[in-house]
């Protein structure tokens, strides 16, 4: 049995180092409670941005620019703590951090980091496409990213938020055989009547891509209330994220969560049920038409490969 973790905590944020001691506290707290993996949501380190979503200004402004402040990169110390973290406990760590785009000091990327039990960066993916005002704060990523990685335990893949609403970069996951995902998620937004409340629906993404893909999914939710945010900055903060991590298995049932407060969710992933799930359906092997469709990441393409890539000219 392999033991997942999706930890729920608030941040501090604008303010790297002491998010940065939270987060390696929280890894040793994982670990202690026999968590093979931790995962945390999107841009968990130094945070999300919450300011964007609030009309412009000269606080806005002065927001956005500690925000970038407080970005870091994955060759600096922030990041090396955490391997460091992550090495002492023996535990894999995925973890969202808002990149600094280290060669021009302007950009910021939301990206997902991997780093193994061995205290080591296994690799990172850059949100291919921001969601909506998130345009305003972060850059548009690419797909050199969208790898899985093989662990002892199997093989592990992660997504940010929406980029499970949009298809293709699940697909180029499940192509790849992962097992154990993590869907990083900002956490529950308010619901806005009429409408359907949207944090169900992006639940639901989540489940979905575990049944499609016959894999465990983490889907760590952020946590951001009124009290996290510096009384300065309290002025732009038009909505809290209130977390409602979950754990779901491969037959896209939630099997622990919904979580509420600051918590660190737990649940036991056996493969023997990744393996059923993946022999009943397989969508990029024996249930899927490779004569009809073709999926080509960067001109190259990556399914179908193996035996079933001459079922399809190569242009």
């Amino acid at each position: 049995m392999t033991v997942l973790a999706a930890i729920q905590a608030a941040p501090i944020l604008f303010d790297k180092a002491a998010s940065t001691q939270k987060a390696c506290q929280l890894i040793d707290e994982a670990a202690r409670q026999g968590a093979d993996i931790a995962s945390f949501g999107e841009t968990w380190l130094p945070g999300y941005p919450f300011f964007i979503e609030a009309p412009l200004s000269d606080l806005w402004w002065e927001a956005n620019a500690l925000y970038l402040e407080n970005a870091v990169t994955l060759d600096g110390p922030e990041i090396k703590a955490i391997c460091g973290a992550a090495r002492r406990a023996g535990i894999d760590v995925v973890i969202g951090i808002a990149e600094l785009d280290a060669a021009t000091g302007g950009s910021i990327y939301a990206t997902l980091v991997f780093i193994s039990a061995e205290g080591e960066v296994l690799g990172r993916h850059r949100k291919i496409k921001p969601t909506h005002h998130e345009r305003s704060v972060w850059s548009d990523g690419d797909a050199q990213g969208l790898k899985v990685h093989s662990r002892p335990y199997g093989r592990l893949s992660a997504l940010n938020c929406w980029e499970h609403n949009i298809l293709l970069p699940g697909f180029t996951l499940i192509t790849q055989g992962t097992q154990y995902h993590v869907a990083a998620w900002p956490g529950r937004e308010p619901d806005i009547a009429p409408s359907e409340p949207v944090w169900s629906r992006q639940l639901l993404l989540s489940r979905a891509f575990a049944s499609q893909a016959g894999a465990y999914v983490m889907a760590p939710a952020g946590l951001r209330l009124d009290e996290h945010v510096p009384e300065r900055f309290r002025p732009l903060h038009t909505f809290e994220h209130t977390g409602q991590s979950a754990i779901i298995d491969p037959r896209g049932e939630v099997i622990a969560g919904l979580a509420e407060g600051e918590t660190i969710l737990l649940a036991k992933a056996d493969p023997a049920e990744v393996r059923k799930a993946k022999a009943a359906c397989d969508p990029a092997g024996h249930y899927s038409r490779p004569d009809l469709f073709e999926l080509r990441l960067e001109g190259r393409r990556i399914y179908p490969t193996g035996p079933n890539a001459s079922a399809v000219e190569d242009a």
